[in-house]
Formats: structure tokens, C-alpha cells, sequence
């Protein structure tokens, strides 16, 4: 089965949400792509939470937002029920994410983080699987 991998993004994600798409087309995941479409000033609630309701609503697997910082899109995603956001900037972050807190949504910085570091991260995050066990009870803690 096929992962589908929700994105959002406001203008200065823009870019690194294009080349991070490339990069999931090129894995042969499928996309849903919220937009924005553009560089045009935007603001990411409505873009984010569109992608964070996918997740939520089961229409896809995980999601990926994208921002200058990266913190405002994590909080928005974190609204949607159900949903687990991390902001991610390296190696470890990535990693934890998803071994430790079984994330299903993504957020990435494209003022913080390079684009090779990103497309490394989103590598490490579709790749580490949750390692349940003492971790399990704590995600468990998050939905009540």
C-alpha cells in the first residue's frame, strides 16, 4: 500500500514544499497538496490545517508543513484531533519523532533548516518506525 502524505505550506515554505514534493513523487508516495502554490505573502493557518485535517480524517497517512520558523504550522497541526506535529532540525529530531512520540505530522522551517538537511530529515521521519514499548503509554497520554 501507497503512504499519502498531506502538505501545507504558506509563502516561505514555498519553495522547500516543492522540492520536498519532488522528492516524495520521486519515492513514489502520493501527494495532496494544500498549497500555498505560490511566494505570494499568504497566511499558513488555512493551508496547514488542511493538511493536519488529513491526517485527522484519515484521508492520508501523514503529514508535512512548512513555514519560515516552522513553530506556528506545528501548533496549528497540533489542534486537528489526533494529530502529533513535530518541528524537526536535525538528525535526532527527526528520529525521536517518530520512534519516541509517533508523529504523523512534520513540520520543517525553510529559514531554519538547509534544503539538503530537510530532505534528510524527511528521510530519517518516513523511514524510523515508532518503537511502542515504554513510549506507547505516553502517546497514549497526548490523545486523552
Amino acid at each position: 500500500m501507497t503512504m499519502r502524505i498531506a502538505l501545507g505550506t504558506d509563502h516561505a515554505g514555498f519553495l522547500l514544499k516543492e522540492r520536498v514534493k519532488r522528492d516524495l513523487l520521486e519515492r513514489e508516495i502520493d501527494v495532496v497538496d494544500h498549497g500555498t502554490y505560490s511566494e505570494e505573502a499568504c497566511d499558513y493557518p488555512s493551508f496547514v490545517r488542511a493538511a493536519a485535517k488529513d491526517v485527522s480524517e484519515g484521508r492520508c497517512d501523514r503529514a508535512i508543513v512548512f513555514g519560515g520558523s516552522g513553530n506556528g504550522e506545528a501548533i496549528v497541526a497540533n489542534k486537528e484531533r489526533g494529530v502529533r506535529c513535530a518541528l524537526c532540525w536535525s538528525e535526532d529530531t527527526a528520529i525521536w519523532s517518530r520512534s519516541h512520540n509517533d508523529a504523523n505530522a512534520l513540520s520543517l522551517g525553510s529559514r531554519t533548516v538547509s534544503e539538503e538537511m530537510a530532505l534528510h530529515i524527511v528521510g530519517l521521519w518516513l523511514s524510523t518506525p515508532f518503537e511502542g514499548g515504554r513510549h506507547s503509554s505516553r502517546v497514549k497520554e497526548i490523545e486523552r
